[in-house]
């Protein structure tokens, strides 16, 4: 089941050609796809995960949205949903900024973690979302994500997190890069615990994010065209004083050079994370009803 979109304001057109001219439709009714150009109602763009039905060009799913596409219905809990960013180094308008994009998401912070079950298999997970400061790692995304680990590691269960980031946020210094370590210091003890961790990297995972806890999965994958990096493509060039390819930096081309294990479309998602908890699950669990009836897959 997928999240509802959100319509723009009523009354508010934009104009689509047809073969009679141009005709006024609501704003936000169809989408023009960016890499094919095709046009689709919204919605079916939304029933399809957020993929191109024509190229396969894979949009940015918000964080609720790819809970819903891959959890059991149902099953998702919560945690740490009160914790709030504050102003450590005194930024200028810093604040006002961050309650602006807690109006614009519906979020209190870039990332969103708790608990659910995947095909009746329980895991602690991380979702990041790209709205929110470009889903940039403060004091308070590194404290959720590390919480969410150590809490993993506690009811033994397995990790998962879908990285979608700018990096470190500037706004809070070092205090940021300092999750860096923090995040990766739980991962090692969640790991030495025997616990699995699964590292899903989407579009963009890049900064700080892509150098610390989104490379340590005990397996690596990202969605098809990704961006995955850590300095921007001219900083590099200007400084090694070369062209890069054309697809640096994409999941593809990480995948090519054994920085990934797998590029895995957004429709097959689900079933390969299930198939992996099942293959490491601990409790041997037989089949449950569901799964033996053909239900969810």
């Amino acid at each position: 089941m997928l999240l509802k979109r959100i319509f723009p304001r009523k009354g508010k057109t934009t104009n689509v050609s047809d073969n009679n001219g141009k005709k006024d439709v609501p704003e936000g009714l169809m989408t023009k796809c960016v890499n094919c150009k095709t046009i689709y109602i919204s919605k079916e763009l939304e029933q399809n995960l957020n993929v191109c039905p024509n190229c396969d060009h894979h949009y940015q799913q918000n964080a609720w949205q790819r809970i819903e596409s891959i959890f059991d219905e149902d099953t998702f809990e919560e945690w740490d949903k009160e914790l709030l960013s504050t102003n450590p180094l005194g930024f200028p308008e810093y604040l006002e900024k961050i309650d602006k994009d807690r109006e614009k998401t519906n979020l209190n912070e870039a990332v969103v973690t708790g608990k659910g079950l995947i095909d009746d298999l329980p895991v602690a997970f991380t979702v990041m979302d790209a709205r929110f400061r470009m889903g940039s790692m403060g004091s308070v995304v590194g404290e959720k994500i590390a919480r969410a680990v150590e809490r993993a590691k506690d009811e033994n269960i397995p990790f998962i997190v879908f990285t979608a980031s700018g990096g470190a946020r500037m706004q809070e210094g070092v205090l940021s890069l300092m999750q860096m370590a923090k995040i990766s210091v739980a991962l090692k003890r969640h790991s030495t615990a025997g616990n699995l961790m699964i590292s899903v990297m989407t579009d963009p995972t890049t900064g700080g994010v892509s150098a610390s806890f989104a490379s340590q999965g005990d397996y690596n994958f990202a969605e098809p065209g990704a961006l995955i990096g850590f300095a921007g493509r001219r900083i590099i060039e200007q400084t090694i004083r070369e062209k890069l390819p054309a697809d640096f930096q994409t999941a593809e081309f990480l995948l090519k050079h054994g920085q990934l294990d797998q590029v895995i479309h957004r429709h097959k998602m689900r079933e390969t994370l299930s198939t992996i908890l099942k293959i490491h699950d601990k409790n041997n669990r037989p089949p449950s009803r569901r799964q033996e009836a053909g239900g969810i897959k």
